[in-house]
């Protein structure tokens, strides 16, 4: 496939809903951040957040693109804020991912609606989900606590159900939305807790803030297919 055909792949299928959503969520945070007096760096950080989480939930393979220039400013962010645990899972390990991510992806898109196959999980496969979480929780909590992080527990919970989260996003699941609710719930209050006591972020609270409400949107948005599907299939 040619770079002309994925870029029109890319800009295909897209629903005005869709659009507008993409434009309130980068409006949400550049305008209020700039305003602010955030740097232009924490504000393209929160553009292109904005723009990777609206478009993986659109299933768009460009969504890794924007998302690893995301990760590698965020950490760059996080790091001078103290979130340690933030700053590891992004260079460590999101930034790699992001290339396994393009691979499978464009491996499982569907060549009608130019959209990755979206699935659902097992109930086994969620409980096994929530038992590594808890574990692996504690584990590295003890670990960001030796390091002396800012709130090393709350820390460690967001990053292992984000490692979690980008596994089952990669493996096109429904369930995805569900993790990166929490997850972007937690980091939410953890930019809250930054600004408190006196950092200057607020491009980064906004951008999480967008995560959340784009996460419950792309929820709804991919159950919806996942169901529609698997009736469709029943009624063959």
């Amino acid at each position: 496939m040619s770079i002309k055909e994925i870029i029109t792949n890319e800009l295909s299928g897209w629903k005005l809903w869709e659009l507008t959503w993409m434009f309130i969520a980068c409006t949400a945070i550049v305008i209020p951040s700039y305003l602010a007096g955030n740097t232009s760096l924490r504000i393209i950080c929160g553009a292109c957040g904005a723009i990777s989480v609206v478009l993986a939930g659109k299933g768009k393979l460009s969504c890794y693109l924007f998302g690893t220039a995301q990760r590698l400013i965020y950490a760059y962010i996080a790091y001078g804020a103290m979130y340690y645990g933030e700053v590891m899972l992004n260079v460590l390990y999101f930034f790699p991912l992001e290339f396994y991510g393009v691979y499978e992806w464009y491996r499982h898109m569907n060549y009608e609606t130019h959209e990755v196959k979206k699935r659902r999980m097992s109930v086994s496969q969620r409980w096994i989900v929530v038992g590594v979480v808890i574990v692996a929780t504690i584990v590295y909590g003890i670990f960001l606590k030796y390091l002396n992080g800012k709130l090393p527990y709350v820390d460690s919970l967001s990053t292992i159900v984000s490692i979690v989260a980008m596994i089952v996003t990669i493996k096109m699941y429904m369930e995805q939305w569900l993790l990166w609710m929490f997850i972007n719930a937690v980091t939410v209050g953890m930019w809250i807790y930054d600004i408190y006591t006196g950092g200057q972020n607020i491009a980064i609270l906004l951008m999480w803030s967008v995560y959340l409400i784009n996460s419950v949107i792309m929820f709804f948005k991919w159950r919806g297919e996942v169901v529609g599907k698997t009736n469709r299939v029943c009624h063959k």
